[in-house]
């Protein structure tokens, strides 16, 4: 997953750097609950403790509730037997884990950094799985607030989150705003042809939905738009990956009987590279509500690959900011939720601008435009050692006391 990408990438730069580095997250698979990983195990010089959590589906949101509250506590129990440490870099997912972070910090010293990849209760509220008025919104909104106010240092990812904390009270001083950042891929040939020739894709223009099926990322309108492109055999739809939502997007292939439909599982990081590059044009999708409480990343490998991609979302949004900043309607198409006929007319017109034997050209052509200095803005070379030096500041403060582990992470599960 991408925040556990970002979280290893992070945790490997500051074991790299000398510092000796803890991580608690949860024993089970994202995606295959049943899947359970050694409770402890050292790796690369990093101390890594696994708890354990119920394995209930994510197939309704009482079960992920559970999922939650199990990781919960497991993990406060956890961190009643962990020493001090000198920073404590805590998630907002799931729900609470930054405030059962800051009380840690508070309960055995310490510093607390608030990494913010999703803002609750605000992305429950806008999914509807919460009324803003309701007691346990108002409950999660406190806990929130209160962590938040504990922490010496908050890493959003967009402007919108930021703008977000900023109505909430928090000094702008203690907010910093660090996109999340690409793999180090690339657009790789012999990889998408291997891919497209063993998914039968070899002659189609392929449109690509990849990473997280999630309920914040609807994708009925570009379903739709596949619907109406059905008789087009030379057009093809792939979405590859997991989470809940994927079920739905089979479940209406099957009903409607479309076969330029293709799911296909989360794939291995070493074949990220061809995967990605098998696309002639990615989608990217964000609920119109979800602008500063979500920031789907995988734009970023788009751009370090350089496949023309279409966003469907608010226009008032991060993506909407790259797109603006590209500023290449041939590389990044936009359009909004509801409108699959005006979809389809971008499919169209993208699959006539590349066909046949100009894609590679066109492909090659996109990574020498602007996309190409956009890719180098949002690297893991640019944007890692900015996330660390805000770290490593925090330890050298007057004050901070540092110890000889100076610093620990948590992932959710």
């Amino acid at each position: 997953m991408a925040t556990g990408q970002q979280l290893t990438d992070v945790a490997c730069e500051l074991a790299g750097r000398g510092h000796k580095v803890t991580v608690i997250t949860g024993r089970r698979g994202y995606d295959d609950p049943q899947l359970a990983f050694p409770r402890r195990e050292r790796w690369r010089n990093i101390e890594i403790f696994r708890v354990r959590s119920i394995a209930a589906s994510k197939t309704s949101r009482w079960r992920r509730a559970l999922n939650f509250a199990s990781f919960l506590t497991t993990c406060a129990w956890r961190l009643a037997f962990t020493r001090r440490q000198d920073v404590v870099i805590a998630l907002t997912s799931p729900p609470l884990i930054s405030w059962l972070a800051s009380w840690f910090t508070r309960l055995k010293g310490g510093r607390l950094v608030c990494w913010v990849m999703d803002l609750n209760p605000d992305e429950a509220i806008a999914a509807g799985w919460l009324r803003a008025e309701s007691a346990t919104a108002k409950l999660l909104a406190r806990l929130l607030l209160s962590s938040m106010q504990h922490a010496e240092k908050i890493v959003v990812l967009d402007r919108f989150m930021k703008e977000r904390l900023l109505l909430k009270g928090i000094p702008p001083d203690r907010i910093e705003v660090i996109s999340p950042w690409s793999q180090p891929i690339h657009f790789d040939r012999q990889g998408r042809e291997a891919f497209r020739r063993e998914h039968g894709l070899t002659d189609k223009f392929v449109i690509m939905y990849a990473g997280n099926h999630s309920p914040c990322h609807p994708l009925d309108t570009l379903l739709e738009a596949a619907a109406k492109l059905v008789r087009r055999e030379e057009i093809a739809f792939c979405f590859v990956g997991g989470g809940s939502e994927q079920r739905k997007v089979k479940e209406f292939a099957s009903a409607n009987q479309l076969k330029n439909i293709h799911c296909l599982p989360y794939q291995p990081q070493e074949d990220l590279s061809g995967v990605l590059s098998a696309a002639d044009l990615h989608a990217v999708v964000m609920g119109e509500a979800f602008a500063g409480t979500v920031h789907p990343s995988k734009i970023y490998n788009i751009l370090a690959i350089g496949t023309p991609f279409l966003y469907v979302g608010p226009k008032e949004s991060h993506l909407g900011d790259i797109i603006a900043r590209l500023n290449d309607p041939g590389r990044a198409m936009q359009s909004i939720h509801g409108r699959p006929d005006e979809i389809e007319q971008l499919i169209l017109n993208a699959a006539l601008a590349v066909n046949g034997d100009n894609r590679f050209a066109a492909n090659q052509r996109s990574v020498r435009s602007g996309q190409l200095n956009l890719a180098a803005a949002f690297s893991k070379m640019t944007l890692l050692p900015k996330f660390i030096k805000e770290v490593e500041a925090i330890v050298s403060e007057p004050g901070a006391n540092p110890s000889e582990t100076p610093a620990a992470k948590f992932q959710s599960a």
